[in-house]
């Protein structure tokens, strides 16, 4: 994800470039030819480290699906480590600000995964879908337990409603022009986390 430091692997460079290219053109409007030649690579070269496409769009939308729960995880875990209480720890609100960010990072830095998810899923063997779709209800539910302690007020329902708007929400990066046609990354990103804070703390207004 965005947040890694080292440097990608070939594999790695393999699924940002399908990433781009299947966001840009779609799934059937690109060749393994032109996503080898994006990495330096010839087309054939690719079949070793993935069998065809099919693969690869797996492993970006079961990777990335993956990757924003076990993150997500990460920090309610050390949330609990440095917080002592139980659920989110001592501050859930800290713990609900952490998760947006989290989300905030992936929503600007991997806009093509959002738009492959959104255009795609439906191409994926039944086995991986369902496993996309474990893994987001997954993720969805950790954010209901912190959002119901940051505002015990709402219940499951109208909790778990206002989880999938937010997502809604942050997930609207594709759509805000290029990045360049952004106010910065930080001003987005900070425009985004107030938005999303704001979702939820109306969400129980009457």
């Amino acid at each position: 994800m965005a947040t890694r430091t080292d440097a990608p692997t070939r594999r790695e460079q393999i699924l940002k470039e399908a990433a781009r290219l299947f966001a840009e053109r779609g799934f059937h409007g690109v060749g393994v030819d032109e996503i080898g030649a994006a990495v330096g690579i010839s087309g054939p070269g690719l079949y070793r480290h993935f069998p065809g496409k099919d693969a690869m769009l797996a492993e970006l939308l079961v990777g990335i699906s993956g990757q924003l729960l076990n993150g997500a995880r990460r920090r309610v875990a050390e949330a609990d480590g440095s917080g002592g209480g139980d659920g989110a720890g001592g501050d859930a609100g800290a713990v609900l600000d952490s998760l947006i960010e989290g989300h905030i990072d992936f929503a600007i830095d991997d806009r093509p995964l959002i738009t492959l998810h959104d255009r795609e899923l439906d191409r994926l063997r039944d086995s991986d879908r369902k496993l996309v779709r474990q893994l987001q209800r997954q993720y969805v539910e950790l954010w209901v337990g912190v959002v119901r302690e940051v505002y015990p007020e709402l219940s499951e329902p109208t909790a778990r409603s206002a989880v999938h708007s937010v997502f809604g929400l942050l997930n609207s990066t594709p759509h805000l022009g290029r990045p360049g046609s952004l106010p910065g990354r930080g001003a987005t990103a900070a425009l985004l986390h107030r938005m999303a804070r704001g979702a939820f703390g109306s969400a129980g207004e009457r």
